[in-house]
Protein backbone atom coordinates (compact mmCIF):
# COMPACT_ATOMS: atom_id res chain seq x y z
CA UNK A 1 0.00 0.00 0.00
CA UNK A 2 2.56 2.43 0.86
CA UNK A 3 4.53 1.85 -2.25
CA UNK A 4 1.23 2.58 -4.21
CA UNK A 5 1.45 5.80 -2.31
CA UNK A 6 5.03 6.25 -3.23
CA UNK A 7 4.08 5.63 -6.81
CA UNK A 8 1.31 7.93 -7.32
CA UNK A 9 3.14 11.03 -5.98
CA UNK A 10 5.99 10.05 -8.00
CA UNK A 11 3.57 9.70 -11.04
CA UNK A 12 2.31 13.28 -10.20
CA UNK A 13 5.55 15.36 -10.70
CA UNK A 14 7.30 12.52 -13.25
CA UNK A 15 6.98 12.96 -16.73
CA UNK A 16 4.84 15.67 -18.40
CA UNK A 17 4.44 17.12 -14.64
CA UNK A 18 8.16 17.51 -14.70
CA UNK A 19 7.97 18.98 -17.97
CA UNK A 20 5.77 21.47 -17.16
CA UNK A 21 7.38 22.28 -13.62
CA UNK A 22 10.81 22.97 -14.90
CA UNK A 23 9.10 24.99 -18.55
CA UNK A 24 7.29 27.19 -16.43
CA UNK A 25 10.88 27.96 -14.37
CA UNK A 26 12.04 28.50 -17.80
CA UNK A 27 9.33 30.63 -18.65
CA UNK A 28 9.47 33.06 -15.53
CA UNK A 29 13.16 33.23 -15.99
CA UNK A 30 13.20 34.26 -19.94
CA UNK A 31 10.89 36.85 -18.79
CA UNK A 32 12.91 38.25 -16.23
CA UNK A 33 15.55 38.18 -18.78
CA UNK A 34 13.62 40.24 -21.00
CA UNK A 35 12.58 42.25 -18.66
CA UNK A 36 16.51 43.26 -17.97
CA UNK A 37 17.22 43.11 -22.03
CA UNK A 38 13.77 46.17 -22.05
CA UNK A 39 15.83 48.36 -19.98
CA UNK A 40 18.05 49.47 -23.19
CA UNK A 41 16.74 50.13 -27.05
CA UNK A 42 15.47 46.96 -28.46
CA UNK A 43 15.51 46.73 -32.39
CA UNK A 44 12.07 46.99 -33.97
CA UNK A 45 12.93 44.66 -37.05
CA UNK A 46 15.17 41.13 -36.69
CA UNK A 47 16.34 39.47 -40.56
CA UNK A 48 17.64 36.09 -40.14
CA UNK A 49 19.91 33.97 -43.01
CA UNK A 50 18.79 30.47 -41.79
CA UNK A 51 22.08 28.97 -42.98
CA UNK A 52 22.93 25.14 -42.12
CA UNK A 53 19.87 22.94 -42.03
CA UNK A 54 21.57 20.44 -44.50
CA UNK A 55 24.48 20.74 -42.66
CA UNK A 56 23.00 20.01 -39.33
CA UNK A 57 21.54 16.65 -40.92
CA UNK A 58 24.91 15.61 -42.49
CA UNK A 59 26.63 16.38 -38.85
CA UNK A 60 24.25 14.15 -36.97
CA UNK A 61 23.63 11.47 -39.79
CA UNK A 62 20.00 12.73 -40.51
CA UNK A 63 18.65 13.13 -43.89
CA UNK A 64 18.50 16.62 -45.81
CA UNK A 65 14.77 16.71 -45.79
CA UNK A 66 15.22 16.08 -41.41
CA UNK A 67 17.95 19.10 -41.11
CA UNK A 68 14.97 21.36 -42.39
CA UNK A 69 12.46 19.98 -40.34
CA UNK A 70 14.67 20.87 -37.01
CA UNK A 71 15.38 24.08 -38.75
CA UNK A 72 11.32 24.82 -38.78
CA UNK A 73 11.40 24.00 -35.35
CA UNK A 74 14.42 26.19 -34.33
CA UNK A 75 12.29 29.48 -36.44
CA UNK A 76 9.26 28.59 -34.54
CA UNK A 77 10.88 29.09 -31.11
CA UNK A 78 12.99 32.19 -32.12
CA UNK A 79 9.51 33.50 -33.19
CA UNK A 80 8.31 33.40 -30.12
CA UNK A 81 11.49 34.63 -28.26
CA UNK A 82 11.05 37.61 -30.61
CA UNK A 83 7.48 38.64 -30.32
CA UNK A 84 7.71 38.01 -26.28
CA UNK A 85 9.90 40.31 -26.56
CA UNK A 86 8.50 42.98 -28.51
CA UNK A 87 9.71 43.01 -31.80
CA UNK A 88 7.59 42.89 -34.58
CA UNK A 89 9.07 42.79 -37.67
CA UNK A 90 10.75 39.05 -38.20
CA UNK A 91 11.96 38.14 -41.72
CA UNK A 92 14.00 35.21 -42.83
CA UNK A 93 15.40 33.73 -45.31
CA UNK A 94 13.80 30.86 -46.25
CA UNK A 95 14.37 29.98 -50.08
CA UNK A 96 16.38 31.76 -52.89
CA UNK A 97 15.86 31.61 -56.49
CA UNK A 98 19.19 30.21 -56.36
CA UNK A 99 17.79 27.31 -54.78
CA UNK A 100 15.86 26.22 -57.94
CA UNK A 101 19.12 25.30 -58.93
CA UNK A 102 19.62 22.33 -56.43
CA UNK A 103 18.83 18.93 -57.67
CA UNK A 104 15.09 18.80 -58.36
CA UNK A 105 14.32 16.01 -56.09
CA UNK A 106 15.45 18.74 -53.26
CA UNK A 107 13.55 21.29 -54.62
CA UNK A 108 10.53 19.65 -54.79
CA UNK A 109 11.30 18.22 -50.95
CA UNK A 110 11.53 21.90 -49.84
CA UNK A 111 8.45 22.94 -51.75
CA UNK A 112 6.47 20.13 -50.27
CA UNK A 113 7.65 20.87 -46.57
CA UNK A 114 7.52 24.55 -47.12
CA UNK A 115 3.65 24.12 -48.42
CA UNK A 116 2.65 21.79 -45.52
CA UNK A 117 4.43 24.81 -42.79
CA UNK A 118 2.51 27.42 -44.78
CA UNK A 119 -0.62 25.51 -44.41
CA UNK A 120 -0.10 25.31 -41.03
CA UNK A 121 0.39 28.89 -39.78
CA UNK A 122 -3.69 28.90 -40.44
CA UNK A 123 -4.25 26.15 -37.78
CA UNK A 124 -5.94 27.63 -34.36
CA UNK A 125 -3.34 27.02 -32.14
CA UNK A 126 -0.39 28.24 -34.62
CA UNK A 127 1.93 31.50 -33.79
CA UNK A 128 -0.32 33.66 -36.10
CA UNK A 129 -3.18 33.16 -33.86
CA UNK A 130 -1.11 33.34 -30.65
CA UNK A 131 0.70 36.66 -31.02
CA UNK A 132 -2.02 38.08 -34.03
CA UNK A 133 0.77 38.13 -36.51
CA UNK A 134 0.54 39.49 -39.80
CA UNK A 135 2.36 37.33 -42.89
CA UNK A 136 3.70 38.43 -45.80
CA UNK A 137 5.50 36.06 -48.32
CA UNK A 138 7.95 38.60 -50.27
CA UNK A 139 9.67 37.64 -53.42
CA UNK A 140 8.75 36.61 -56.91
CA UNK A 141 5.77 34.38 -55.86
CA UNK A 142 5.30 33.24 -59.96
CA UNK A 143 8.31 30.92 -59.55
CA UNK A 144 6.74 29.00 -56.89
CA UNK A 145 4.71 26.12 -57.66
CA UNK A 146 0.93 26.14 -57.53
CA UNK A 147 0.05 24.77 -54.36
CA UNK A 148 2.82 27.04 -52.83
CA UNK A 149 1.81 30.39 -54.12
CA UNK A 150 -1.87 30.03 -53.60
CA UNK A 151 -1.62 28.90 -50.16
CA UNK A 152 0.91 31.57 -49.30
CA UNK A 153 -1.39 33.94 -50.82
CA UNK A 154 -4.19 32.76 -48.71
CA UNK A 155 -2.56 32.87 -45.78
CA UNK A 156 -1.20 36.73 -46.92
CA UNK A 157 -5.23 37.02 -46.86
CA UNK A 158 -6.66 35.58 -43.80
CA UNK A 159 -3.88 37.49 -41.82
CA UNK A 160 -4.64 40.74 -43.67
CA UNK A 161 -6.36 42.48 -40.60
CA UNK A 162 -3.67 41.33 -37.75
CA UNK A 163 -1.83 44.22 -36.61
CA UNK A 164 0.08 43.22 -33.36
CA UNK A 165 3.15 41.90 -35.36
CA UNK A 166 4.80 41.46 -38.46
CA UNK A 167 6.30 38.15 -39.69
CA UNK A 168 7.78 38.53 -43.60
CA UNK A 169 8.91 35.45 -45.60
CA UNK A 170 11.56 35.62 -48.41
CA UNK A 171 10.44 33.15 -50.82
CA UNK A 172 11.84 32.45 -54.44
CA UNK A 173 13.99 35.95 -53.42
CA UNK A 174 17.16 37.73 -54.27
CA UNK A 175 17.91 41.51 -53.81
CA UNK A 176 18.74 41.79 -57.12
CA UNK A 177 15.26 40.39 -58.41
CA UNK A 178 13.74 42.77 -55.97
CA UNK A 179 15.76 46.27 -57.29
CA UNK A 180 15.34 44.98 -61.00
CA UNK A 181 11.88 44.78 -59.99
CA UNK A 182 11.52 47.89 -58.28
CA UNK A 183 12.94 49.76 -61.21
CA UNK A 184 10.75 47.90 -63.68
CA UNK A 185 7.91 49.38 -61.79
CA UNK A 186 9.36 52.79 -61.35
CA UNK A 187 9.43 53.17 -64.83
CA UNK A 188 5.89 51.86 -65.65
CA UNK A 189 4.59 54.86 -62.88
CA UNK A 190 7.13 57.52 -64.85
CA UNK A 191 5.80 55.59 -68.18
CA UNK A 192 4.01 59.16 -69.22
CA UNK A 193 7.13 61.16 -68.22
CA UNK A 194 9.43 58.45 -70.19
CA UNK A 195 6.75 59.11 -73.55
CA UNK A 196 7.10 62.26 -72.88
CA UNK A 197 10.79 62.51 -73.57
CA UNK A 198 10.73 61.00 -76.89
CA UNK A 199 7.11 62.48 -78.03
CA UNK A 200 7.42 64.45 -81.44
CA UNK A 201 4.46 66.36 -79.57
CA UNK A 202 6.65 67.44 -76.09
CA UNK A 203 8.50 70.04 -78.38
CA UNK A 204 4.87 71.53 -80.15
CA UNK A 205 5.29 74.77 -77.82
CA UNK A 206 7.75 75.90 -75.12
CA UNK A 207 6.92 78.73 -72.34
CA UNK A 208 9.02 81.73 -73.10
CA UNK A 209 10.13 82.22 -69.68
CA UNK A 210 12.26 79.32 -70.28
CA UNK A 211 14.38 81.37 -71.82
CA UNK A 212 16.93 83.53 -68.89
CA UNK A 213 18.84 86.60 -69.71
CA UNK A 214 22.33 86.24 -68.60
CA UNK A 215 24.78 88.84 -68.98
CA UNK A 216 22.79 89.01 -72.40
CA UNK A 217 22.66 85.27 -73.02
CA UNK A 218 19.30 83.92 -73.37
CA UNK A 219 19.76 80.52 -71.33
CA UNK A 220 16.91 77.93 -73.24
CA UNK A 221 16.35 75.73 -70.32
CA UNK A 222 16.15 72.36 -71.91
CA UNK A 223 14.81 70.59 -69.07
CA UNK A 224 12.06 72.69 -68.50
CA UNK A 225 11.22 72.64 -72.24
CA UNK A 226 10.72 68.80 -71.85
CA UNK A 227 8.47 69.07 -69.58
CA UNK A 228 6.16 72.17 -70.15
CA UNK A 229 3.87 72.46 -73.07
CA UNK A 230 2.18 75.80 -72.90
CA UNK A 231 1.71 77.73 -76.29
CA UNK A 232 3.85 80.59 -76.33
CA UNK A 233 5.97 82.26 -78.86
CA UNK A 234 9.50 80.17 -78.77
CA UNK A 235 8.34 77.14 -81.09
CA UNK A 236 10.81 74.25 -81.04
CA UNK A 237 10.92 71.96 -84.27
CA UNK A 238 12.07 67.96 -83.52
CA UNK A 239 12.62 65.86 -85.86
CA UNK A 240 13.12 63.09 -83.37
CA UNK A 241 10.97 64.39 -80.42
CA UNK A 242 13.19 64.75 -77.15
CA UNK A 243 15.89 62.91 -78.91
CA UNK A 244 16.85 65.69 -80.51
CA UNK A 245 19.23 68.65 -79.51
CA UNK A 246 19.37 72.26 -80.72
CA UNK A 247 21.33 72.04 -84.21
CA UNK A 248 20.60 75.56 -84.85
CA UNK A 249 18.19 78.41 -85.50
CA UNK A 250 15.70 80.36 -87.88
CA UNK A 251 13.65 83.35 -87.71
CA UNK A 252 9.86 82.59 -89.81
CA UNK A 253 7.45 85.60 -89.76
CA UNK A 254 9.02 86.94 -87.02
CA UNK A 255 9.21 83.74 -84.73
CA UNK A 256 12.49 82.05 -84.03
CA UNK A 257 12.67 77.95 -83.97
CA UNK A 258 15.32 75.97 -83.57
CA UNK A 259 15.65 72.55 -85.66
CA UNK A 260 16.67 69.35 -83.45
CA UNK A 261 18.87 66.49 -85.13
CA UNK A 262 21.12 64.71 -82.35
CA UNK A 263 20.65 62.58 -79.77
CA UNK A 264 20.20 64.78 -76.08
CA UNK A 265 21.87 60.99 -74.87
CA UNK A 266 25.36 61.40 -76.53
CA UNK A 267 24.43 65.27 -76.70
CA UNK A 268 23.59 66.54 -73.60
CA UNK A 269 26.99 67.79 -71.73
CA UNK A 270 27.03 70.12 -75.31
CA UNK A 271 23.34 71.68 -74.39
CA UNK A 272 24.03 75.37 -75.52
CA UNK A 273 22.91 78.73 -74.92
CA UNK A 274 22.63 81.51 -77.83
CA UNK A 275 23.68 84.94 -77.39
CA UNK A 276 21.89 87.49 -79.23
CA UNK A 277 23.71 90.14 -81.12
CA UNK A 278 21.98 93.74 -82.35
CA UNK A 279 21.64 92.18 -85.59
CA UNK A 280 19.50 89.85 -84.25
CA UNK A 281 21.81 86.96 -85.11
CA UNK A 282 22.34 83.90 -82.47
CA UNK A 283 25.52 82.44 -82.05
CA UNK A 284 25.82 78.88 -79.69
CA UNK A 285 27.75 78.61 -76.86
CA UNK A 286 28.21 76.90 -73.68
CA UNK A 287 26.95 77.90 -70.29
CA UNK A 288 28.80 76.12 -67.09
CA UNK A 289 26.16 74.22 -65.46
CA UNK A 290 24.08 73.26 -68.28
CA UNK A 291 25.52 69.68 -68.12
CA UNK A 292 24.12 69.10 -64.57
CA UNK A 293 20.47 70.02 -65.93
CA UNK A 294 19.76 66.26 -66.47
CA UNK A 295 21.26 65.11 -63.18
CA UNK A 296 19.10 67.26 -61.44
CA UNK A 297 15.86 66.29 -62.64
CA UNK A 298 15.54 62.54 -62.75
CA UNK A 299 12.62 61.01 -64.35
CA UNK A 300 12.80 58.63 -61.32
CA UNK A 301 14.00 59.27 -57.97
CA UNK A 302 15.15 57.19 -55.21
CA UNK A 303 12.01 57.38 -53.58
CA UNK A 304 10.11 56.11 -56.42
CA UNK A 305 12.32 52.89 -56.71
CA UNK A 306 11.89 52.25 -52.26
CA UNK A 307 8.15 52.39 -52.77
CA UNK A 308 8.09 49.57 -55.53
CA UNK A 309 10.44 47.46 -53.20
CA UNK A 310 9.28 43.55 -52.11
CA UNK A 311 10.27 45.14 -48.60
CA UNK A 312 9.02 48.21 -48.65
CA UNK A 313 6.03 46.95 -46.08
CA UNK A 314 8.34 46.88 -43.39
CA UNK A 315 11.13 48.91 -42.08
CA UNK A 316 14.63 48.75 -42.11
CA UNK A 317 16.58 45.93 -40.49
CA UNK A 318 18.21 46.86 -37.24
CA UNK A 319 20.05 43.42 -36.31
CA UNK A 320 20.57 40.82 -39.50
CA UNK A 321 21.64 37.72 -37.94
CA UNK A 322 23.01 34.39 -40.28
CA UNK A 323 23.85 31.48 -38.83
CA UNK A 324 26.85 28.72 -38.67
CA UNK A 325 29.54 31.54 -38.96
CA UNK A 326 29.12 33.10 -42.50
CA UNK A 327 29.46 36.37 -43.06
CA UNK A 328 28.24 36.45 -46.34
CA UNK A 329 24.63 38.73 -47.41
CA UNK A 330 23.96 36.09 -49.92
CA UNK A 331 22.49 38.32 -52.12
CA UNK A 332 19.60 39.01 -49.53
CA UNK A 333 18.55 42.25 -48.47
CA UNK A 334 21.14 44.55 -50.10
CA UNK A 335 19.37 47.40 -50.20
CA UNK A 336 17.95 47.53 -46.97
CA UNK A 337 20.78 46.79 -44.62
CA UNK A 338 23.51 49.45 -45.12
CA UNK A 339 23.54 50.51 -41.97
CA UNK A 340 22.11 47.06 -40.25
CA UNK A 341 24.94 45.46 -38.34
CA UNK A 342 25.44 41.64 -39.13
CA UNK A 343 25.68 39.14 -36.25
CA UNK A 344 27.35 35.63 -37.16
CA UNK A 345 27.16 33.17 -34.53
CA UNK A 346 28.90 29.71 -35.16
CA UNK A 347 26.22 27.50 -34.50
CA UNK A 348 24.18 25.81 -37.36
CA UNK A 349 20.81 27.28 -38.00
CA UNK A 350 18.55 24.20 -36.18
CA UNK A 351 21.10 24.81 -32.86
CA UNK A 352 20.24 28.66 -32.80
CA UNK A 353 18.68 29.66 -29.46
CA UNK A 354 17.61 32.59 -26.78
CA UNK A 355 21.23 32.73 -25.99
CA UNK A 356 22.25 33.45 -29.82
CA UNK A 357 19.58 35.70 -29.80
CA UNK A 358 20.31 37.84 -26.62
CA UNK A 359 23.83 38.18 -27.54
CA UNK A 360 22.91 39.82 -31.20
CA UNK A 361 20.51 42.33 -28.92
CA UNK A 362 22.63 43.19 -26.34
CA UNK A 363 25.11 43.97 -29.37
CA UNK A 364 22.94 46.17 -31.14
CA UNK A 365 22.76 47.99 -27.51
CA UNK A 366 26.07 48.96 -27.56
CA UNK A 367 26.78 50.22 -30.76
CA UNK A 368 22.89 51.87 -31.12
CA UNK A 369 24.29 55.26 -30.62
CA UNK A 370 26.80 55.23 -32.96
CA UNK A 371 24.54 53.66 -35.29
CA UNK A 372 22.05 56.59 -35.13
CA UNK A 373 24.74 59.16 -35.51
CA UNK A 374 25.65 57.67 -38.57
CA UNK A 375 22.15 57.38 -39.93
CA UNK A 376 21.45 61.24 -38.71
CA UNK A 377 24.50 62.20 -41.29
CA UNK A 378 23.15 60.61 -44.62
Amino acid sequence: MRNCQMGNKVGKYGGNGVNKLFGGIASFLRRCLFRVLSVGPLPSHLAFIMDGNRRYAKKNNLEEGDGHKAGYLALMSLLHYCYELGIKYVTVYAFSIENFKRQPDEVRSLMDLMLEKIEGLLMEESIVNQYGIRVYFIGNLQLLSEPVRAAAEKVMQVTANNDKAVLLVCVAYTSSDEIVHAVDESCKDKSGKIRLWNSDEAYNSVIEKECKKINGMIVHDVQNLCNDRSDESIVLKASRGCNGVIGGFQTENGVTTYHAHESFESKWDEVLTTKATKAGEFSAVEVEGCENMREEHPAIKLVDVEKHMYMAVAPDPDILIRSSGETRLSNFLLWQTSHCPLYSPAVLWPEIGLWQLVWAILNFQRTHSYLEKKKKQL
